[in-house]
């Protein structure tokens, strides 16, 4: 156990921190972030064409408010170095629970007619965008918390372990979707009340982190702000590359699902939050059994990761395109899982690495932005390909990850892994 000196009133301790005990009500708290991202994607499509949506005002909404997650996240990550992770963290927890309810209403509004056509539309965009940008918060500050409690040996695997309880969450997230049979609002009410419960979890019981003890770069010491990575920086381009074109493939399908399931299954607006429900259950299953056996129990590297992850998402979008029974596209959804749950670790870690101590605020905002980012862009150009024929997000997706694992090789030269002074090479 290590021992460090804190002023953060609201402990139990204010003379032991125990970065065991940390881990552990961090990864309970991402068990209900988990939920809250993931219980939305089975209702959104079947609802919104309820109150009357296109398919491309629907992949709209989520573009828009992830534009605003992939702005806030870098900020969200600074603000972090010097508010505390557990602050920001809070933010975002509280953030999410109060966006909730303001989207849901104007959902109500939606289905009881109260607002209709453009109108419903903006208020939905405004409301969902609002809301993107506190619950932006969560994820880098929550990353950027597990870099401060790992080593750089145990980088991978703590990452790895956030991601198993983000897909823990994920699988109850679509399990709560199938509460769509009450009513298509029920499941987003009982998760504002989750993200609720867990924001007072997370204020309760979660110790503040110590603050790395190197000496600060020479950047940081003069400005007193926390250093500002860009995107462009050398030592995390590659894995921004990677990330951002990842993320949009993935993000491209996962928002269409919904439309394929109804199309090809024929079903009502509760059978498909029911039927994508339980498929994302399964990917979310296959993520966990990636991230808590393969990346826990195998010390390989996180470029590695990324590699071994990329023919299993390729097999995925392959057969989504190609097959239209639900047995196939669930069975296609848990391969995409298993993938996933081999390259988020890979890309998190990948990016913690390459930056010093005092930059891991800023690096979890950056890195933590590129999904945001993708799924900014894939759910419009998906939803503008379903429109044109339905196979087209899963081919193009498919596609695109043919041409980025193809370029492995040449983003893998690029990467750098950070070194303390007097470390060994």
């Amino acid at each position: 156990m290590q021992r460090w000196i804190h002023a953060d009133r609201s402990q139990i301790s204010l003379s032991t921190f125990s970065p065991d005990y940390a881990r552990r009500i961090l990864l309970i708290s991402l068990i209900s972030v988990g939920m809250g991202f993931t219980v939305l994607f089975p209702v959104l499509a079947p609802l919104g064409r309820e109150i009357g949506l296109s398919e491309v005002q629907i992949t709209f909404i989520i573009g828009a408010s992830a534009m605003l997650v992939f702005l806030a996240s870098p900020i969200w990550g600074r603000v972090s170095d010097r508010w505390g992770r557990k602050r920001v963290l809070l933010c975002g927890l509280f953030g999410f629970a109060a966006g909730t309810v303001l989207f849901n209403s104007v959902l109500y509004a939606g289905m009881t007619g109260v607002l209709t056509g453009t109108v419903l539309f903006v208020t939905l965009v405004v409301a969902r965008m609002l809301h993107a940008a506190v619950m932006a918060a969560s994820m880098p500050a929550a990353s950027a918390y597990m870099a401060d409690i790992t080593t750089p040996e145990n980088r991978t695997r703590g990452m790895g372990a956030a991601g198993a309880a983000n897909n823990l969450g994920a699988i109850l997230g679509p399990a709560i979707a199938g509460l769509a049979v009450i009513s298509l609002l029920a499941p987003l009410w009982v998760m504002a009340v989750v993200a609720l419960l867990n924001g007072l979890f997370v204020w309760r019981f979660l110790p503040e982190p110590p603050k790395a003890e190197q000496s600060e770069p020479a950047e940081h010491s003069a400005s007193g702000k926390p250093p500002r990575l860009r995107y462009t920086d050398r030592r995390i381009l590659p894995f921004v590359v990677v990330g951002v074109v990842m993320f949009s493939g993935m993000a491209l399908v996962q928002q269409t699902m919904g439309f394929r399931f109804q199309d090809v299954l024929e079903l009502n607006a509760a059978d498909t939050a029911k039927a994508v429900g339980f498929a994302m259950m399964g990917s979310a299953v296959f993520s966990l059994l990636a991230q808590g056996f393969v990346v826990q129990r195998l010390t390989l590297p996180p470029f590695t990761l990324l590699k071994l992850s990329m023919p299993l998402l390729i097999l995925a979008f392959t057969l989504m395109a190609l097959v239209e029974s639900q047995l196939w596209l669930t069975v296609a959804m848990m391969i995409q899982g298993f993938g996933m749950g081999l390259a988020g670790p890979g890309f998190m870690a990948g990016a913690s690495l390459a930056v010093s101590p005092q930059e891991q605020g800023a690096v979890a905002g950056v890195a933590g932005s590129c999904g945001p980012l993708g799924f900014a862009i894939g759910p419009l150009v998906g939803g503008a390909l379903y429109q044109f024929g339905p196979t087209w997000p899963y081919a193009v997706a498919a596609g695109m990850y043919v041409l980025l694992f193809a370029s492995m090789f040449w983003i893998g030269r690029r990467i750098t892994v950070h070194r303390e002074p007097g470390a060994q090479a």
